[in-house]
Order: structure tokens, then sequence, then C-alpha cells
């Protein structure tokens, strides 16, 4: 499956639109990771923590956006958009969204 942030794929010219797909991963970070992250938040710095949960989750919307695609009987997915939130009580979950139009090329 291809798969771009772009709306082309320079030499492989879209043959078909399937229409839009999305797909949501929402993980949660948990207690330990919390303090962790409120450590990095005092003393600064990156977290490692955070960043591998993000990580995971837009993996996960990634693959799910592919299944979704390769099931309408894609072969590509153009103009993929990321968007980052945070979801729960004070934001402790973490939700990645990801869309984009499912094509055969």
């Amino acid at each position: 499956m291809l798969m771009t942030t772009t709306s082309t794929i320079e030499g492989r010219p879209v043959q078909e639109y399937l229409g839009v797909v999305n797909a949501q991963s929402i993980i949660g970070a948990n207690f330990l990771k919390d303090i962790l992250a409120g450590l990095r938040d005092v003393f600064g710095g990156r977290s490692k923590t955070y960043e591998k949960v993000l990580e995971q989750a837009k993996e996960d919307a990634l693959r799910e956006l592919a299944e979704k695609a390769q099931a309408m009987g894609a072969n590509g997915i153009i103009g993929i958009d990321l968007d980052f939130e945070t979801v729960g009580g004070g934001g402790s979950m973490m939700m990645v969204i990801a869309t984009g139009t499912a094509v055969k090329i």
C-alpha cells in the first residue's frame, strides 16, 4: 500500500478515486507515565514516554487506515492528514486521527 501526505504520486497516476477513509487510535497513558512526564515538565527535556505512546497511536491509526482502504479495493492513499489531540478527564488519553483518500494507482 502506497501512502503519502501529497495529493499525487509522481509517475503513478490515479486511475480511480475510491473515497475518503479515516481511522482513530486512542491510547491512555498510565499513572506512572504521567508522573514521569510531570517530572520532565519541572526539570525540562523531552518526554520519551509520551513520544513512544504517540508513535504507537500514530502507527495504529495508519495501519487501520490502510486496512480500510484495502477493503475498498485501494492500493494507495493520498493526501493523508494526521491530527493529534488529548481527550478524557484532564487530557489523560491521546488520540490520533488519520484521514486520506483511497485510490487505485
